[in-house]
């Protein structure tokens, strides 16, 4: 991320909540979950979840959230 550009997520708390909010919504609404979605569902994009992804106090919650999506797409392929 550009330097001086405040972060949008202070606590790696947050994302997860919301991560975990859009995975819930999707199994209500029968809805994939993507790792598009899941960045939809955060208000930004995947090179965002990607540059948050490279912060050492974001990088467990990032790469948890994506293997859910991962998992997720694993599973349908079946």
């Amino acid at each position: 991320m550009p330097a001086g550009r405040p972060l949008k997520w202070t606590d790696p708390k947050q994302i997860e909540a919301l991560g975990c909010a859009f995975f819930e919504e999707c199994a209500e609404k029968n809805l994939p979950i993507t790792i598009t979605g899941l960045a939809l569902a955060l208000d930004t994009n995947r090179q965002v979840l990607v540059d948050y992804q490279e912060r050492d106090e974001f990088a467990d919650t990032i790469k948890k959230l994506k293997s859910v999506c991962e998992n997720y797409a694993e599973h349908s392929s079946m």
